[in-house]
Formats: C-alpha cells, sequence, structure tokens
C-alpha cells in the first residue's frame, strides 16, 4: 500500500485504497444518522466547540440527508448503522423507532438501537431485538448515566446473549464525565464477560486501559474512530506503547469514523491508518472484514 500512503489522499481516492486489498468496500461501525432536529442541535454544540474544546469542531459533511448517503456510497462504505443515542430519560424507545423507519426506508441502513437506564428499557431493547436491530449505541458522556447501573443489567444480559455488537463512547474524551473511564464499563464487563462490546474511539484517551479489556475478553473490540487522526492527536494522542500493540491485533480493531460529525475529511481517517503501516492483511481485517462479521454483511 505504499503508492497509496500520500498525505493528500482525498474521499474521492478512498475506493482505490480497498480495491488495491482486493475488498468489496468499506465496513464502517460508527455512523451517526439522527432525526433532523436532533442533528441539528449536535452541529449547534460543535459550532461552539471552541468553548467546550478550545479548538474549533467544524462539521466537514454538513450536508442534507441524501447528500451524505451519497458520499458514504462513492466512498465504498457499503452498509451503515444509524447509532441514535438518548441523553435523557424518555428518549430511547422513539429513537429506535425512529432508526426502525431509517432503516425500513434507506436499505443501505443497518437497523440500530440505544438505551438508557430506566424502568421500561429491558422491554424496548427486547422489542428492538425482536425486531431486527443489529447494533445498538450507547454514549455514557452524553448521557450522563452509569453503565453499571442495576436498571441496566437485564439489557446487558440480554445483548450479551444475543452477541449483537453495542457500540460505547466509554473514555473520558473529548470530554470527561461523572462514569466516564474504563471503571464504570469495566463492572458491566465483570459481570457479562460474553458482552459483545466495541468500545468508541479506542477508548481515548484511557488507550492502554480499555485495550486491557481486549485482552480479558474474547468479544470486546475497539473502533478507530478519530484515532490517529491530526485532531485527535492534539487532542490526546495515543502513545507509542499502544500503538505497537494495534498492529498485532487486526481481529479486534473495527473500522470507525464518526461521519458526518467529524472536522476533517473521511479521507483523512484511512489515510491515518495507512500511516499505522500495519501491513495490508491488518488492513483489510480493519477496514472490512472484522466490522463486516460485527454487522452480519457478506
Amino acid at each position: 500500500m505504499a503508492g497509496l500512503s500520500r498525505s493528500d489522499l482525498t474521499d474521492a481516492d478512498v475506493p482505490s485504497v480497498w480495491r488495491a486489498l482486493d475488498l468489496p468496500g468499506l465496513a464502517d461501525i460508527h455512523v451517526h444518522f439522527l432525526p433532523p432536529g436532533m442533528l441539528d442541535k449536535v452541529w449547534q454544540y460543535f459550532d461552539q466547540a471552541e468553548q467546550h474544546y478550545g479548538m474549533p469542531w467544524p462539521i466537514a459533511y454538513r450536508q442534507d440527508e441524501q447528500s451524505r448517503i451519497e458520499a458514504l456510497h462513492n466512498m465504498g462504505v457499503r452498509r451503515f448503522p444509524t447509532l441514535a443515542y438518548p441523553h435523557k430519560p424518555g428518549m430511547a424507545a422513539w429513537l429506535n423507532d425512529w432508526c426502525a423507519d431509517f432503516a425500513s426506508d434507506h436499505p443501505q441502513a443497518i437497523r440500530s438501537a440505544t438505551f438508557f437506564p430506566e424502568p421500561d428499557a429491558p422491554g424496548y431493547v427486547a422489542k428492538a431485538l425482536d425486531d431486527g436491530a443489529r447494533v445498538f449505541k450507547v454514549h455514557v458522556q452524553v448521557g450522563d448515566f452509569d453503565p453499571s447501573d442495576g436498571l441496566l443489567d437485564e439489557v446487558w444480559g440480554m445483548l450479551s446473549d444475543a452477541a449483537v455488537p453495542v457500540v460505547v463512547h466509554c473514555g473520558s474524551g473529548p470530554l470527561p464525565g461523572r462514569h466516564t473511564g474504563p471503571g464504570p464499563f469495566g463492572q458491566v464487563l465483570q459481570a457479562h464477560p460474553r458482552l459483545t462490546a466495541v468500545i468508541a474511539h479506542a477508548g481515548a484517551p484511557e488507550y492502554a486501559e480499555h485495550l486491557a479489556f481486549v485482552d480479558r475478553y474474547d468479544n470486546v473490540r475497539i473502533d478507530t474512530t478519530m484515532v490517529g487522526t491530526p485532531f485527535m492527536n492534539a487532542l490526546a494522542p495515543i502513545p507509542p506503547v499502544v500503538l505497537a500493540r494495534y498492529r498485532g491485533l487486526g481481529p479486534k480493531i473495527v473500522l470507525g469514523t464518526d461521519f458526518p460529525n467529524i472536522p476533517y475529511s473521511y479521507a483523512r481517517q484511512i489515510q491515518s491508518l495507512l500511516e499505522w503501516d500495519c501491513g495490508d492483511d491488518w488492513l483489510r481485517q480493519v477496514l472490512w472484514h472484522n466490522g463486516a462479521e460485527l454487522l452480519g454483511l457478506s
């Protein structure tokens, strides 16, 4: 892949990467499509990023819904989840309904679901599973809840038994929360060691601590979302010892990008993975095989 490891990789070049690896496309497990009003609020929050993070966060793909779908298609993302998540009680069930409707209207979308610690969570999670949800999303920082809350014990058990992956933002980046870091979600994994969990953003900035979960639990993976990009390196650079470990963990690393809510091109994430120089077999696993397995793609 040396010929493709140049610093000026563009979105138009992305298909040349997976074609050179003889892949059918990209399997991105960390993509967001949200209800329009909710997405507008997310973008408004990032418009004030300098107040929150001390640096701007311009949305690179601030486009209408169809344009975003076409952008993913043109780059070779064959299917994508929607990964909506609540920030308060009473949201999750209707978000699950919205994600189900979106997937019904857009065959490229993979039915996603979410939950919040509330008494009716087991009921709507069971319904989502019965209706065909194939990936769940939890955002501990935004939701501001303890993932080991007893109200969620049955939910984690259902997901573990169903072997349905859950993408969990539990790291303390870009800002720490009351329940972020490896401790609270570590309690979940202790109670449910067979859970198929994908640690979003590789657990940044606690990269090493979340990597320990990959070592300890067979079904835990990390995703690449924003990891290794110049933007993320300014906030939470990867320790060299951790990056060295990534080179031997191809089967446990999954492509993620956070599209469309990223302050750089999609190609920049792919470029960062090329720059790690982990080899073609590693790239094949990360760019396609691992995510395709989790999402049930052929």
